[in-house]
């Protein structure tokens, strides 16, 4: 459990290891770096999450609006950068 607690506060989490997909969710802290085995970094930005800001807005991957509910082990791997906006009303739904 504690490990799926580190992913989750990150913003993402696996359901499935074996699929390598990874549930987007709502992030704990505004900025968050994983500097990876192979020198990439996968940063996650939230810079208005809140205790009443727990609403994800929108999403953007690489600077690009992302409409998955999911990222990839590959992704991550790659090195981006996943950011969300955060709001504090459900807004709609943002993923496909």
């Amino acid at each position: 459990m504690s490990a799926w607690y580190v992913f989750s506060a990150m913003g993402f989490y696996p359901v499935d290891p074996v699929s390598g997909k990874y549930e987007i969710g709502t992030p704990l802290f505004p900025e968050m770096q994983m500097h990876l085995s192979n020198g990439n970094t996968f940063t996650v930005l939230a810079p208005t999450v809140s205790k009443e800001n727990i609403y994800i807005q929108a999403v953007k991957f690489d600077g690009k609006p992302y409409s998955k509910s999911y990222i990839t082990h590959e992704q991550i791997m790659e090195g981006a950068t996943l950011e969300f906006e955060m709001g504090n009303t459900p807004g709609p739904v943002w993923y496909k």
